[in-house]
């Protein structure tokens, strides 16, 4: 009695679905906004992460290849070169997240 279990045990399907990762995805609720940095220039700011729960590095790479943008990862958001916010939105929807 008392033992941890994960969702695994209890679904009985295998670990290798993600579906933890998934469950985790669902309940954050992120924010995309613009901002203008340095010569007017948009940058897209993604944040509300949960880092122990989502591959931030991992998820910025795949917003960086969809939207054919420079970006990076500074604090746990993520900050992409550029107006995407209409796409990124988006994206992470189809990559399970609620976003605002």
């Amino acid at each position: 009695m008392g033992e941890d279990k994960d969702i695994s045990d209890v679904s009985g399907l295998p670990d290798e679905l993600g579906i933890d990762e998934d469950l985790g995805r669902a309940e954050q609720q992120l924010s995309v906004r613009v901002e203008e940095r340095t010569y007017g220039k948009a940058m897209t700011i993604v944040e509300g992460f949960d880092e122990s729960s989502v591959d931030v590095g991992e998820l910025s790479s795949t917003l960086k290849s969809q939207l054919a943008t420079g970006g990076t990862v500074d604090e746990g958001r993520i900050e992409l070169q550029g107006d995407h916010r209409e796409r990124v939105g988006d994206i992470l929807r189809d990559e399970g997240f609620k976003v605002e």
